[in-house]
């Protein structure tokens, strides 16, 4: 009997598959639990369907991810920050920092776990800050840390 996975069955098939089980298996056990359904040609269309649906979102992700990553790229974020008189920030400036500042100056919604930063920026001057987004797309931007 062809069936459709509704849900991931371990060792067997994960969602969205298409597969050959014997009729019993498919009947007593899969069927009755809801992880299957008939591999009928309307149940087929459907799949297609959601299967179409979802690469058009993939694409239409992936295109508003380029130009947040092409308007990012190369930009310029000023941060004022108290200083101590070694010179070093009294409050390090974190990624959950930074996704606030270029909320705030660029009008860009960020993630804070998408800026890579090695350790928290901790003194004044410029600083090379990496944004990593899905799909591969990355882009850099300079953080300027001033004396407030």
């Amino acid at each position: 009997m062809k069936v459709i996975f509704l849900k991931d069955v371990k060792g067997t098939a994960k969602k969205g598959e298409i597969k050959e089980v014997s009729d019993g298996y498919a009947r007593n056990f899969l069927m009755k639990q809801g992880l299957v359904t008939m591999a009928t040609d309307a149940e087929l269309k459907k799949l297609e369907n959601q299967a179409k649906k979802k690469a058009k979102q993939m694409e239409s992700e992936l295109e508003s991810q380029q130009k947040v990553a092409g308007r990012l790229d190369g930009e310029e974020i000023e941060i004022l920050s108290k200083v101590s008189n070694s010179g070093t920030l009294y409050a390090a400036i974190n990624s959950s920092k930074l996704a606030q500042a270029i909320k705030k100056q660029l009008s860009i919604t960020v993630k804070p776990e998408q800026i890579k930063l090695k350790e928290p920026i901790k003194d004044i001057g410029e600083h090379s800050v990496h944004i990593s987004f899905n799909h591969g797309l990355e882009a850099d931007i300079r953080v300027i840390v001033s004396e407030e």
